[in-house]
Parts: structure tokens; C-alpha cells; sequence
């Protein structure tokens, strides 16, 4: 009669055999974004009227595309009134209205911009276009409100946007700040708006990510474009500059 193997110490029959691979450790909830308790209206209002203002101050060259000069502007002051008017102290809840009324203005914002920027690389590329000095001075508003709607385009987007990431179960982040790395460093902390523009501005002047990384296709889409039009801007108005110094 063959004998019954015992069993290893500590072990019970019918136990299954322990996996070799072990568990996946929980995600940790700062790497993941820590719910915001909402901010205040006011620091991304103060960018769109200075973005505004920017715009206003183009030569005419520059936003010949666009109609009447005083077209835009209105249009992007009307939405800015109809977001403070709805929610004028801090952003505290989900209204989807809202958050169209905020996409659209940015969208406007942009393709302003990004008329005038395709404007400003036209003339800045043409020899014979005159007045050199004006277009070089000309690119410093383009520059800015790019830094500017670019930061609101980030902040609307890094997690479903400012409301959704008031939730517990808000999506994917799209950016990994350096406090989301380290929580030790600032606990409980949440991005601000001013976080999202001052990752406008570092990618405008590095060309590429500095502090923070960008984690989805949307995010590094979005980044890319801000990068290249930055870069042709710079470039160009070098150059530009270059030419009339000599």
C-alpha cells in the first residue's frame, strides 16, 4: 500500500496553492488626484479678461479674418458675463451649462489666437511686408494669451475638468504635478487653477513638459500643439528681430 504524502506544516487540505505573483497594491489617492473642494472663479475670469484686453490691442492686420474688431471681443466678454452672472463667487458645483459656456468661451479664445498667430507668421515671413518693428511688439500679446488659453484648456480638461474633480470617482488624471508624487510634501492638496497656467507657461518657454507630465494621448496632443505654435512664434519673431538689428 502506497503512502498518503503529509502535508506541509501549516498547511489545510483543500487550501489552494498561494500565487506566485503577488497582489497589486492599492493605488494610492494622491497619485490619483485628491478631490478638489472646489476654488474660486475669479483667478481664471481675471486670465480671459487680460486674454480679452490682449486681443483688443492687435493691429488690425492681425485680426483682419475675424470681422469687425469689436466682434470677438464682445462675443467673449458676453459669455464671460453669462459665467459670472450663473456662478460669480467659487466653482462648487457640477452645471454642465456652465462648463459648455466656459469650453465655448476658451474655443473662441483660441481660434481668435490662432487666426492672428497665422496672420503674424504670414506677414513675419513675407519680405515685403513693412513695419517690422510693429509685428515683433505685436507677437508679445499672441504669445500671452496663448499661454493663457492653453492654461484654461488644461484646467478644463485634467480630470473631466474643476467640478469633476470634485468627485470621488473622477476619472483618469491627465497631469502628474510633483505634489501628487511626493504627498508628504503638501497633503491633501489639490490643482488650482494657477497650477494649470503656470504648466501653460513652463511648456510655452521649454517647448516640453518641466515639472509636471502629461499622462493621457490628450494631454501630450494638447502640449504638442502648445509647443509648436510657441516655437513658431519665437523662432520667427527671432529672426525677425535679427533682421531689423541689422
Amino acid at each position: 500500500m502506497s503512502e498518503i504524502p503529509s502535508e506541509a506544516p501549516g498547511s489545510r487540505s483543500g487550501d489552494t496553492p498561494p500565487s506566485s505573483t503577488p497582489a497589486r497594491p492599492p493605488i494610492d489617492d494622491a497619485a490619483w488626484g485628491i478631490p478638489s473642494g472646489g476654488e474660486s472663479r475669479w483667478p481664471p475670469l481675471v486670465a480671459v479678461v487680460i486674454a480679452i484686453g490682449l486681443q483688443v490691442v492687435l493691429p488690425t492686420t492681425l485680426i483682419e479674418g475675424l470681422g469687425p474688431r469689436w466682434l470677438v471681443p464682445a462675443f467673449e466678454g458676453v459669455l464671460l458675463l453669462a459665467l459670472l452672472l450663473a456662478d460669480p463667487h467659487r466653482i462648487d458645483r457640477a452645471e454642465s451649462n456652465l462648463r459648455l459656456l466656459s469650453l465655448a468661451m476658451i474655443a473662441v479664445i483660441t481660434v481668435a489666437n490662432v487666426v492672428a498667430l497665422g496672420q503674424l507668421i504670414r506677414a513675419l515671413l513675407d519680405s515685403k511686408v513693412t513695419g517690422g518693428r510693429g509685428l515683433v511688439f505685436a507677437s508679445v500679446p499672441i504669445w500671452i494669451t496663448l499661454v493663457i488659453a492653453f492654461g484654461l484648456w488644461y484646467w478644463e480638461l485634467d480630470r473631466g475638468g474643476v467640478t469633476a474633480r470634485m468627485l470621488e470617482g473622477h476619472r483618469q488624471p491627465d497631469f502628474l504635478f510633483p505634489q501628487m508624487s511626493v504627498p508628504e510634501a503638501s497633503p491633501g492638496w489639490a490643482p488650482q487653477f494657477m497650477d494649470y497656467l503656470y504648466l501653460a507657461f513652463t511648456n510655452a518657454t521649454a517647448f516640453s513638459p518641466t515639472d509636471t507630465m502629461p499622462l493621457t494621448s490628450r494631454a501630450k496632443i494638447l502640449m504638442m500643439v502648445q509647443s509648436l505654435a510657441s516655437l513658431l512664434t519665437v523662432a520667427l519673431v527671432i529672426s525677425r528681430a535679427v533682421n531689423i538689428l541689422k
